[in-house]
């Protein structure tokens, strides 16, 4: 006997759930003009899909001859997903519903000690922004948590994150699970900025792109023919492990990068104290410079060259047709501007860069994106790991930023 029944059931379940949480409301006559299933199918599965909470009748249609038809729209408070953006130097969480929107969130500095101390101040932070926005735990089906590096999958370490202790030397995963108590998810931070600004922001419509972050460190994700590109260890686009910049050669480029050193957070403070012997921090060169500081102005132009570099790099390979520069350094309009200016002077075709939409929210949009993925998946049908994102439509304006 085979599963073949089971499959195809699971099949019809994940179309029929498709088309209302991209058409909702919809009626049973329009799933079926869209699916192509029976509507004896269709009524049987919305029915077990209304009695177990997920969809809900929401109307009739009106202003056409003829009989109305009732229609059905997603239940978006069935279930909950918490979406982290882990950073060097901050950490962010957000509730979100099954229609993508953010209901609590909050951020703080990340807990330098690392390990199961940020572990925990992450479950915490998550589950009391839960509790705020009145969400039951039995609500939380799924957390995703971006993190800056590349997770291991056999071993649930974080790899190639320099600025989080400790996450090189523990499973990760695991410890979140245990914390959290239900499903999680770890993807690279980055990885999931990409998949907010091509969701919601900056990259709607454009199937190749590459999302650059420069802040603390710098990465980058990539997404090419409408594809998130991952890499044989979840690897891809960490840039800051290019052969460019410091010494490639010198131990600490083992451990931080070569490229990171020179044009993130690091490199500019270092590029100042050496014109000038004072040490002060990024913001403070970004300030100096609109004062009119030569030197602060001449700290950001190499920075610039250092960044059009990079982008120069991962469009000689990956040949995005946007790139769109994130995180506290990458957007600021001075790092654009300046790349703008310098790209053409080492690479020989135009390339479009631009600012991301979503700002520091990129990485929760993204993260929410997947746990809804996941979650359709899980629940409404069969797991496909090669699907596209099963999201519903967005609106016209990207999410505010977050006063914190």
């Amino acid at each position: 006997m085979t599963d073949t029944p089971r499959i195809s059931r699971q099949f019809s379940q994940r179309s029929v759930m498709e088309a209302i949480v991209q058409g909702g409301p919809i009626s049973r006559a329009s799933i079926a003009k869209l699916t192509g299933l029976s509507k004896q199918t269709i009524s049987e599965i919305v029915r077990d899909l209304e009695e177990d909470g997920w969809v809900r009748e929401t109307g009739r249609t009106s202003g056409h001859i003829g009989r109305t038809a009732v229609t059905y729209e997603l239940v978006v408070d069935a279930a909950y997903i918490i979406a982290v953006d882990l950073g060097g130097t901050k950490v962010r969480v957000a509730v979100t519903d099954l229609a993508g929107q953010i209901v609590g969130e909050d951020a703080a500095p990340t807990d330098a000690r690392g390990g199961m101390h940020l572990v925990t101040q992450i479950s915490d932070m998550a589950l009391a922004a839960a509790t705020h926005a009145k969400v039951s735990r039995e609500r939380l089906r799924l957390a995703v948590v971006g993190v800056p590096g590349a997770p291991d999958n056999r071993t649930g370490r974080i790899l190639l994150a320099p600025n989080i202790r400790d996450f090189d030397k523990m499973d990760v995963l695991d410890a979140f699970r245990q914390a959290f108590g239900f499903d999680v998810l770890l993807e690279n931070d980055v990885n999931l900025a990409a998949l907010g600004e091509s969701w919601q922001g900056q990259g709607q419509g454009i199937d190749n792109l590459a999302y650059v972050a420069l802040g603390t460190g710098i990465g980058s994700g990539l997404i090419l023919g409408g594809t998130l590109v991952r890499g044989a260890a979840n690897a891809a686009g960490e840039m800051g492990f290019l052969p460019i910049g410091a010494d490639p050669f010198e131990q600490e480029s083992l451990r931080v990068g070569a490229y990171e050193r020179a044009v993130a957070t690091y490199g500019i403070i270092a590029r100042y104290e050496a014109a000038t012997g004072e040490k002060v921090d990024v913001p403070a060169v970004f300030e100096r410079a609109a004062a009119g500081d030569k030197a602060a102005d001449a700290v950001l132009d190499d920075t610039a060259r250092q960044v059009a570099c990079g982008i120069a790099a991962i469009c000689a390979i990956a040949n995005p047709q946007l790139v769109i520069l994130g995180g506290s350094i990458g957007l600021r309009p001075e790092i654009l501007e300046r790349a703008r200016r310098f790209l053409p002077l080492c690479f020989p075709y135009p390339v479009e860069i631009a600012s991301g939409e979503l700002g520091s929210r990129a990485a929760l949009v993204g993260a929410t994106a997947v746990g809804l993925t996941q979650l359709h998946n899980t629940l409404f049908g069969v797991a496909t790991p090669n699907a596209g994102l099963s999201l519903p439509p967005t609106g016209t304006e990207p999410p505010q930023e977050a006063v914190e």
